[in-house]
């Protein structure tokens, strides 16, 4: 059950949230397969996971919608940033404010940008071209996991999407993670092996549905 102080909120985040929601990113995906594959060594990947994310939540365009749920003292314990119908892929120029901090988190391991790459052009071919929203980041701070912060999220989200009467597009690198979105209508659609020897990466898709 979500704590009763626990609500969404849609303020813009401030320059120290921004890092804040950074830091939430390293506790969410320390252990993810892909980032782990991705940013070998837990120093690295600590930092290259708050660069990422910082860099992707502060510049993630023109019309993205990003969703927190705050506890009582207004600490960021859940996040979730949808791409709405229209803004996948992002703009020329959002693209280049984003590639500073991705390539300061890779750049260490040069083997990083290619596989990353790799990643993402397999992800942007295999992208659906229906109009939908795409859910970009959804993560929940590890110490409050199990407690409805996703589903606030996903709820809150999905409302949206079921009020334009579109579909929704999401990727994982967990499969356990499929039955989870299962719960809110998303199904497997394609399953991507960009690398041969890396993880997995699960592309899931949720039709429209009628509003009653």
């Amino acid at each position: 059950m979500t704590s009763p102080e626990s609500r969404i909120d849609d303020a813009p985040l401030s320059r120290d949230e921004f890092d804040d929601a950074a830091r939430l990113a390293q506790r969410a995906f320390g252990d993810d397969p892909y980032f782990k594959y991705l940013l070998p060594g837990e120093r690295f990947r600590a930092r290259g996971l708050r660069l990422i994310h910082r860099t992707v939540i502060a510049h993630a365009g023109p019309g993205a919608r990003l969703r927190t749920v705050r506890g009582a003292t207004r600490e960021i314990l859940g996040l979730a940033l949808w791409l709405p119908t229209g803004c996948y892929p992002p703009s020329p120029g959002t693209q280049l404010s984003q590639l500073p901090g991705v390539l300061r988190a890779l750049a260490r391991k040069p083997r990083t940008l290619k596989t990353g790459a790799a990643y993402m052009k397999a992800s942007a071919k295999a992208h659906p071209k229906d109009p939908h929203w795409y859910l970009l980041i959804l993560m929940t701070d590890p110490a409050h996991q199990r407690q409805g912060i996703g589903t606030l999220l996903l709820n809150d989200g999905l409302a949206r999407v079921d009020e334009e009467g579109v579909a929704s597009g999401l990727e994982t690198q967990k499969v356990e993670n499929l039955a989870y979105y299962g719960r809110f209508g998303y199904e497997l659609r394609t399953t991507l092996t960009p690398v041969p020897d890396g993880p997995p990466l699960y592309s899931m898709w949720r039709e429209p549905r009628p509003v009653a």
